[in-house]
């Protein structure tokens, strides 16, 4: 194989393999690779109760990490198969958003670090590259309804 593109633990395993070198990290392409916590339109429609719990436990969770680092450490090292050590090689590259930066990911503005602004531009880079046809409708994919309720915004 002459090139790969992986996420961790993968590009370390191919990174121990002999010859392998790493050509380009996300580090060069800020916010251009974001995890994005994801539900069916359906379910928002018929149980949105339930995907307010998901994002109110989703900042549950950050907080307990930040709490307890050592502990949330060994819990996902264990989850990822991987020793803590090569862990803190993949926090290295991992940013977590806060309740506040999430809600300036979902306003409009002229930056990656606004998720409209970052989706439209990979959207078009997709579209030049002949990987879609079309972009999608971003309104719909991008809704901050639990993030704003969380925040006590809506």
């Amino acid at each position: 194989m002459d090139a790969v593109g992986a996420f961790p633990p993968f590009w370390l395993t191919a990174l121990k393999r002999e010859g392998s070198k790493e050509l380009v990290t996300s580090a060069e392409f800020p916010g251009a690779i974001p995890d994005l916590l994801v539900v069916t339109e359906k379910l928002i429609q018929e149980k949105p109760e339930q995907v307010q719990a998901l994002v109110n436990t989703w900042f549950d969770i950050r907080k307990f990490m930040e709490e307890n680092p050592e502990k949330s450490d060994e819990i996902m090292a264990k989850r990822a198969g991987v020793s803590q050590e090569e862990l803190q090689l993949f926090k290295d590259g991992t940013r977590f958003l806060t309740l506040e930066e999430n809600l300036e990911a979902f306003s409009p503005g002229d930056s990656m670090v606004h998720m409209p602004f970052a989706a439209q531009k990979m959207a078009d880079f997709m579209i030049k590259v002949g990987f879609i046809k079309q972009s999608p409708n971003l309104n719909k994919i991008l809704d901050s309804q639990f993030v704003k309720t969380l925040a006590g915004q809506a």
